[in-house]
């Protein structure tokens, strides 16, 4: 049940981010036609681009958080034991999540600035109404390096590191990721 609401969320986070991305490429390469060929375009396209660019890219990071696909730098990582790594992935995993949280909470009071504030992001569309997406999107990659730092395995370590075992997709460690698919 469990496997099939995460699989469920991640299909739509994908689907979300595909879409966005879509309508921000298609809007942006028809404004630019408009205004050279026509001298029109349509008065909300290009701040609808810029709220896209944001949007596009926290969903993109909220991707990225679900598989641990993030930019790492592991110099060390290679002269690690096991058991080491899989402390040090750990309190990796801790920090991101205390730092994404930190960054949502305090995106949460800019979003509540703007909205006292009143200020528009295109046409008639509140700015915060666009900016939602930075606490939301914060505390899902907060919350997932959170679980990823209590049930991170050696099993896992090992095959982030291409050698054996399941992948982070498999949290609760029965050999199926979210998706449905059985672990290698």
């Amino acid at each position: 049940m469990m496997n099939r609401a995460l699989a469920w969320l991640q299909r739509l986070e994908s689907a979300l981010l595909a879409l966005l991305l879509f309508a921000m490429i298609a809007l942006a390469a028809y404004q630019v036609f408009a205004r050279n060929l026509f001298d029109t375009g349509f008065t909300w396209g290009d701040g609808f681009v810029r709220v896209a660019v944001l949007w596009v890219t926290v969903i993109g990071a909220m991707v990225a958080s679900r598989s641990d696909d993030h930019i790492r730098m592991d110099v060390l990582a290679r002269y690690f034991s096991t058991g080491t790594l899989v402390l040090v992935r750990r309190a990796t995993a801790l920090f991101t999540a205390l730092v994404s949280f930190g960054v949502a909470w305090s995106s949460i009071g800019f979003v509540q600035f703007e909205r006292e504030d009143g200020t528009l992001a295109f046409g008639a569309v509140p700015a915060w109404w666009c900016e939602v997406i930075l606490p939301v999107g914060f505390a899902v990659i907060g919350l997932r390096y959170l679980l990823r730092a209590f049930v991170l395995s050696a099993e896992q370590v090992l095959d982030d590191e291409g050698d054996q075992g399941g992948s982070y997709s498999d949290l609760d460690g029965d050999g199926v990721d979210a998706d449905g698919d059985r672990a290698p």
